[in-house]
């Protein structure tokens, strides 16, 4: 079931109006028969592989709370990351790496024959894997004692606005909540309403109308070069974006409905001054998650400088290949990975030249050229990320450094013009990429949602009917799938 659909709408409205009328007592209950029904919607079949790595992560997480000796609760950790991991692994890799084994040995003349599984990849798999194995860590490391309430654990796995594409909630945060009685909260409820009119703002007016601009470039970028492949980039930037971000707002708000607070996601990636401040604000709830149960693990920064940078490009290419699988996404982790340790390297030499020009006297200037550099490394790398290839990407990157001396020919006018049928898109997107800065910009002083509730209702309710007006006059109503259910 998608957001972005008219079943989701009445969903949402007939499970909050019981959740509001039955008692408290009973509301885990409802949530987690409509969180299961939420994800049958999808295809019933998918949902058996959220059942084993709930009861087989719940078992471990008992039997490691039983466990005396570390070697013994080590055992059933194991037990945990094997069975998700390799859950994982068959579902979404196993083809892949097949795959490309066959093309590598047949290169080498050598006989490769493993069998192929072709199965649908279950939407949302590499998000509650990925609770799953944090609440087994957190178990282990001793940070959360063992959930004995299978339902709650249940719950946790499968909460519906959470389930198919984050943010990935730590067990810690989410368990308590389980256990705190919420009772009707308004101001809480339509802060969280608020949120998702935002999101479906978002996903609807500028991401789906950026998608069809994207598409008709990138489905053939042969036959552009220069300036229409520019600017499809660009727009890629914030279709996926706006694509995630309206997710995750839609989902946030959904469970702040109910009376849940969930970890933040974004906070205005793009205006980012640097690729570590980036990867600090860009899909927090991932970039977090890899930082405590991968980095740090690994030693993080606290090895030798040539260890350290490892971990860091590791860290990043796993990353890149949890997005999915394909070598386009690895290249993707990896160029991050590279930016990353670039600019450790580059410090000084970038701090020495910047009092040589004398930025150091213009901060402004120079924290603007630090945005607009990153954004630019950023939108680099979203080629990787968008192209079905690897040689697909190099074609688009080749070609988008040709034909600027031909920019105002008549030629390059008549590529540009593929948006001619368009057009719509194109002037919907460009004002609604506006308002998204514009809000952005307010956002420095401060959450705006919970600064915007401080507001006289003769300037919310205004705003409120034009977000939903926009919605209805210029939003993509062909439930278009978000981005991140493929990963």
């Amino acid at each position: 079931m998608l957001f972005n659909s008219l079943p989701f709408l009445f969903f949402f409205i007939i499970v909050m109006a019981i959740y509001f009328a039955i008692p408290y007592r009973l509301r885990w209950v409802l949530l987690l028969a409509a969180s299961y029904y939420f994800y049958m919607a999808t295809k019933p079949g998918f949902v058996i592989f959220i059942l084993l790595s709930t009861f087989v992560t719940y078992y471990a997480g008992i039997q490691m709370g039983k466990a005396e000796s570390k070697s013994k609760r080590k055992k059933f950790l194991l037990l945990s990351l094997l069975f998700n991991l390799g859950l994982l692994f068959l579902l979404k890799y196993y083809h892949f790496l097949n795959d490309s084994f066959e093309v590598l040995f047949a290169h080498f003349h050598f006989v490769y024959k493993f069998p192929a599984i072709h199965v649908l990849l279950p939407v949302g798999i590499s998000f509650y894997t990925f609770k799953s194995l944090s609440y087994a860590i957190d178990v282990y490391r001793g940070a959360k004692r063992p959930e004995r309430h299978l339902g709650f654990f249940a719950l946790y796995v499968a909460f519906f606005p959470q389930l198919l594409a984050g943010p990935i909630e730590r067990a810690t945060r989410f368990l308590p909540q389980l256990y705190e009685r919420f009772d009707f909260d308004y101001q809480g409820v339509t802060k969280g309403l608020r949120l998702m009119l935002w999101g479906f703002f978002q996903k609807m007016v500028i991401a789906d109308n950026l998608a069809a601009l994207v598409d008709s470039i990138y489905k053939h970028p042969a036959d552009y070069q220069g300036l229409p492949l520019l600017l499809a980039t660009f727009f890629f930037a914030f279709q996926i974006y706006c694509d995630f971000s309206g997710y995750s707002d839609i989902a946030i708000g959904a469970a702040q409905v109910m009376g849940f607070r969930t970890m933040e996601n974004f906070s205005r990636p793009y205006f980012s001054k640097s690729i570590a401040e980036f990867w600090r604000k860009w899909h927090i709830s991932l970039s977090s998650w890899f930082r405590d149960y991968l980095y740090i693990p690994m030693g993080g920064n606290r090895v030798s400088v040539p260890r350290g940078y490892l971990n860091l490009f590791v860290v990043m290419l796993i990353c890149g290949f949890w997005h999915g699988a394909n070598w386009t996404f690895l290249v993707w982790g990896g160029l991050h990975g590279f930016y990353l340790i670039f600019s450790i390297l580059t410090r000084s030499v970038r701090d020495r030249l910047v009092r040589m020009i004398g930025l150091d006297r213009a901060p402004k200037l120079h924290s603007y050229l630090k945005i607009l550099i990153t954004f630019s490394l950023v939108c680099f790398a979203w080629i990787f990320f968008r192209a079905d290839t690897i040689s697909g990407a190099f074609n688009i990157i080749f070609h988008l450094f040709a034909g600027w001396g031909r920019i105002f020919t008549v030629e390059t006018l008549k590529k540009i013009q593929i948006w001619g049928p368009l057009k719509f898109e194109l002037v919907v997107s460009l004002i609604s990429i506006g308002i998204l800065l514009s809000v952005q910009l307010l956002e420095e002083r401060g959450n705006i949602i919970d600064r915007f509730s401080e507001k006289p209702v003769w300037v919310r309710w205004p705003v409120y009917y034009f977000l939903l007006l926009a919605i209805l006059l210029f939003g993509n109503f062909g439930a278009k799938q978000f981005i991140y259910f493929q990963f």
